[in-house]
């Protein structure tokens, strides 16, 4: 394996799992070394291995029995258990990207600090509704101080898994904390809502800001920075309405997927993915610089 190239390992064999080892076999900087899920027998397992990954069953105490060393492990499994992942992981030297809700490590948000995401040995990506709102909750917020900050995010049923929908509280509170600390808001509300309509609908986050003296104008620009940034990383997110009046801002975004491996209605899985492989790619960028340095 080439120097800059990270070797990495996906725990988790759902959807998401999925998508993270198509993304890791596309990028220059990373290599999926090991797949790990919880039985042999999980229909995600197969799939990795049809995929020619190395795979194991076992959860975390498999990657850590393999004999290969991760530069990053991604934990696409559940918030119950990421702390206990962590605390197997921490003296390993990889890093862990945290895809579940379970707000610990430091947050990232690519389009807000991705640039930190290099300095971290333990990353957190809030959720899937705090990754679409918040580049556009932090743009307004960095021009207007709000006082009430509310996000409602809708997604399909069928995007949902098992382990999302065990996690839906935590879901809740680790999104508003984010949105607190990343726009300084006075208060801020969080909201989900799981759509059993055929056909699906996209995955669609609809925020209102309170805040003195916001205008359309301006609002409309810093809006659309953010959106623009965020395409840059996730093609399918885009903004359906901002409006601004008498001090109220709204804006709804949709993000739909656009990778093979996820349904077009699951731009949750898609936003978060994305997210997961950005910081990863932070990573191995760093240590490419400083491969250069030395030479």
């Amino acid at each position: 394996m080439p120097p800059n190239v990270l070797n990495t390992a996906v725990l988790g064999t759902g959807p998401l799992g999925l998508d993270l080892i198509e993304r890791i076999r596309n990028s220059p900087y990373l290599d999926c070394g090991l797949v790990v899920g919880r039985t042999h027998t999980s229909r995600g397992l197969i799939q990795a291995a049809e995929l020619g990954c190395t795979t194991t069953a076992g959860g975390v105490d498999a990657l850590l029995d393999s004999d290969q060393n991760f530069a990053i492990v991604f934990d696409a499994t559940n918030a119950f258990d990421h702390p206990a992942h962590w605390a197997k992981l921490a003296g390993s030297g990889a890093r862990l990207i945290d895809l579940t809700p379970s707000s610990s490590g430091t947050l990232i948000v690519p389009t807000v600090n991705g640039d930190q995401a290099a300095a971290h040995r333990h990353i957190g990506l809030v959720s899937c509704g705090g990754q679409a709102s918040i580049p556009v909750l932090h743009s307004i917020a960095g021009r207007y101080r709000p006082a009430y900050v509310e996000m409602v995010a809708t997604a399909a049923s069928v995007s949902v898994g098992r382990a999302s929908r065990l996690n839906l509280d935590e879901y809740i509170d680790t999104t508003r904390g984010a949105i607190h600390q990343f726009t300084q808001a006075d208060s801020a509300k969080t909201m989900l809502n799981i759509s059993a309509a055929a056909p699906p609908p996209p995955f669609r986050v609809a925020m209102t800001v309170v805040a003195d003296g916001a205008e359309q104008g301006p609002v409309r620009e810093l809006v659309d920075s953010a959106e623009a940034a965020m395409q840059a990383i996730v093609p399918g997110y885009r903004v359906t309405s901002c409006t601004a009046t008498d001090g109220t801002v709204r804006v709804i975004v949709e993000v739909t997927a656009t990778r093979s491996r996820i349904p077009v209605h699951a731009g949750n899985l898609e936003v978060i993915s994305a997210a997961a492989i950005y910081a990863s790619e932070q990573h191995a960028l760093s240590k490419d610089t400083e491969l250069k340095e030395h030479v």
